[in-house]
Parts: structure tokens; C-alpha cells; sequence
């Protein structure tokens, strides 16, 4: 069966769906699961500027990692109640871009990703994460209905 699993969240409920499967999924298979959020870069000043109004001592966490690092926890949170092996990887590139680079790092036999974005002419216009996971993955991807 699987022994390394890769889901994306950006923290929304319906990737909250594709989470909660990807830890069945590794339950059941007894795998290891890698947990991937993305997050856009954010300019050196922004972040100083930021942190300058914070206390000395949470200073140090304030970035564009942040919002994204309390994403994946609670994720990896859940996946520990369950007695998962969990990682996370918060990853500064595009959604899908960070996805198949982690599933190539970790030689992930499945990727899990929720279907949003995937209805209507849009996802022939502008392509979607899971649409584009599906096409470039280096590995089985199982695509959640989510909506």
C-alpha cells in the first residue's frame, strides 16, 4: 500500500477535508505523512516593521511563515492524536509548485488534495492546484471531493 503521504492545506475547511482523509489514509496504510502549507514571500521591510511593535521575545516568529506554521501544526496536531508520523513543510512558492516539490523530497507514493478550483471554465483559464498536481505528480494522487 502507501508509506509516505503528501496533503496540501492552506487552512480551509473544505482543505481541511483533504487533511482529515490524508490521515485516514495513513492510518490505515500504517504511513508516514508529510503535511505541506505554501506561502507567498513578503518584502524584508514589511516584516521588520512588524516586528518592531511585537515583544522582544515572539520577534524572532514574526515572518511569512507564521500564519502558515500555526496552519500546519494545528494539521499535524490532529495527525498525532491519530499516532501518525507527521512533518511538516511550510514552503515559500506557488501552491502546487510546493506540493510536488515536497512529494519529490520525501519519494511520496500518494499525494492527497482536495478538489476546489476544479469546476467550471475557470480551471481552463487560470489551471488549478489539484488539476495540476494530478498532471505533473511523480506519484499516485487521490483527489478529495471537498465541496
Amino acid at each position: 500500500m502507501f508509506t509516505r503521504i503528501v496533503v496540501g492545506t492552506d487552512g480551509s475547511e473544505t482543505a481541511a477535508e483533504a487533511v482529515h482523509q490524508a490521515i485516514d489514509l495513513a492510518k490505515l496504510a500504517g504511513a508516514q505523512l508529510s503535511i505541506v502549507s505554501a506561502y507567498a514571500p513578503v518584502s524584508k521591510r514589511r516584516v521588520q516593521g512588524e516586528q518592531k511593535g511585537a515583544p522582544a521575545d515572539v520577534q524572532y516568529e514574526i515572518g511569512p511563515r507564521e500564519d502558515v506554521n500555526l496552519v500546519l501544526e494545528a494539521a499535524a496536531a490532529e495527525a498525532r492524536k491519530e499516532g501518525i508520523e507527521v512533518q511538516t513543510h511550510p514552503v515559500e512558492a506557488d501552491p502546487t509548485e510546493a506540493i510536488l516539490n515536497v512529494a519529490e523530497q520525501t519519494k511520496a507514493d500518494l499525494i492527497v488534495v482536495g478538489n476546489k478550483g476544479m469546476t467550471g471554465a475557470r480551471r481552463y483559464l487560470l489551471g488549478s492546484v489539484p488539476n495540476n498536481v494530478s498532471h505533473h505528480a511523480p506519484c499516485s494522487v487521490i483527489i478529495v471531493r471537498t465541496t
